[in-house]
């Protein structure tokens, strides 16, 4: 065929698109009616055309991406057969958590030898680590080790920064893959998007700051994924190209960004929790197509009940339908070409850019944290969140739209659902997760 049916329409510039859009506006302003903003401060506008394409090569996983289990580890054996059974029913690789030390060999008997483990531990034992991360596969073993996202979450360190940098320094020279910068904090907590870039990315630079270019291969990145669908994958994306970019400062080889990637838990509900399903479809589709390496499903349950089979089972077969049935299992390049996606990337990476020139001209991530600078800016946008879900310009729905006034779920908490009271002494303000609908939820379970 050597002439394609679109050969008889001329181009259409967005001028001439925008004169017809006013045309049958009859009279009404433009601005006003069609375009809007985000709190990103990006401006949405009614079409997009080629003149929006940015072009970018972004570095996605070229094998697809990783359907991950999270498992609790409370008992060994227990954690093991949970593990086992996950990998049997579709998971390809599993996330284990633990708040104490354990034994490795029991946990992971009769595991595939190149199964990809990850492990978030929220205690500091070095020599634990180190020890793991020698027994596990050293190319498939992410143990996600952050610092700096402990004291900014938890107001602390772990002893005290000497201490915790010196430990670190030993882990970094025995292990690979061993930093994981929480770069979901800071969206559970309420910042925006390009917020969430720019302070993952001045988070990560602290620590290529004290170990040079060669770090850059242990670093991984585990991001929140919420659900503005769109600007989701635009926000994974971008971030590649801002650590690409930061690596070209630092000369290095090390480009391709390893992205865990989990639903938020900020948009989550207790009330009509099945729509919680529909929220984790959604946002597990965004880091798909985002470009996540690893994607770690939660259950709809999660917030108010123990883990339990069949809430985990749903959420890891919510995953497997996207990857087989969907046909996801390699779409991690489809939004290349995409007029919309491909803008807002750029926007988004741009304007992060800005606020990461910013924090460092003002001494750095670490030096903003001390003085309440990070704090600050994520409490003002999660403030602004806040009123408008308030307003309802922001929906949940069953919780602040469609409410269910006779679901009732008093009876049912086996879980504290919201943010736990603090007492402790702190050298910082801690950056603290908290769910949007929390204030809403605890009226309604006191007036039940």
């Amino acid at each position: 065929m050597t002439k394609f049916l679109f050969d008889d329409f001329k181009p259409v510039s967005a001028a001439t698109w925008k004169q017809k859009i006013q045309v049958d506006l009859k009279g009404k302003d433009y601005n006003d009616t069609l375009r809007s903003e985000t709190n990103e401060g990006i401006t949405i506008n009614p079409f997009y055309t080629k003149e929006d394409q940015s072009n970018y090569k972004i570095k996605v996983p070229t094998k697809g991406y990783l359907i991950c289990q999270t498992i609790f580890i409370d008992n060994e054996k227990i954690a093991n057969t949970l593990a086992v059974d996950a990998l049997r029913r579709g998971a390809n690789s599993i996330r284990f958590k633990a708040t104490k030390p354990f034994d490795p060999k029991t946990l992971l008997k009769g595991f595939p030898g190149k199964t990809p483990l990850y492990f978030s531990l929220s205690f500091f034992d070095v020599s634990f680590k180190t020890a793991l991360a020698l027994f596990c596969d050293k190319n498939n073993t992410y143990i996600q080790t952050d610092i700096i996202g402990h004291l900014a979450e938890s107001g602390n360190w772990f002893q005290n920064l000497q201490k915790d940098f010196n430990q670190l320094d030993d882990l970094v020279e025995k292990a690979n893959n061993c930093i994981a910068i929480s770069g979901d904090l800071y969206q559970n907590a309420g910042a925006n998007s390009t917020q969430q870039l720019a302070y993952t990315l001045a988070h990560a630079n602290e620590y290529l700051n004290r170990y040079g270019k060669e770090v850059a291969s242990k670093i991984s990145f585990n991001f929140a994924v919420s659900a503005n669908y769109f600007f989701e994958i635009a926000k994974l994306r971008a971030f590649r190209l801002l650590w690409d970019s930061l690596l070209n400062e630092y000369d290095t080889s090390v480009k391709e960004a390893h992205i865990f990637a989990q639903p938020s838990h900020r948009n989550k509900t207790i009330y009509d929790y099945n729509v919680n399903m529909l929220r984790t479809t959604s946002e597990c589709m965004s880091a798909i197509l985002g470009g996540a390496n690893s994607i770690s499903n939660i259950s709809y349950d999660n917030l108010y009940q123990k883990s339990n089979e069949f809430g985990e089972r749903i959420a890891r077969n919510q995953q497997l339908i996207l990857q087989e049935e969907s046909y996801l299992s390699e779409a991690q390049n489809i939004a290349d070409g995409t007029y919309y996606i491909e803008k807002i990337t750029s926007q988004l990476a741009e304007n992060a850019l800005d606020i990461f020139k910013t924090i460092e001209k003002g001494g750095g991530f670490l030096k903003q944290l001390k003085e309440g600078t990070i704090q600050r800016k994520i409490s003002e946008n999660a403030q602004k969140e806040a009123a408008d879900f308030k307003t309802k310009k922001m929906v949940l729905l069953g919780t602040n739209l469609q409410v269910n006034s006779a679901d009732k779920m008093k009876q049912n908490l086996e879980l504290y659902p919201f943010v736990k009271q603090r007492n402790s002494k702190t050298l910082i303000v801690p950056i603290v997760r908290k769910r949007l609908a929390e204030t809403i939820e605890k009226e309604r379970l006191d007036n039940e």
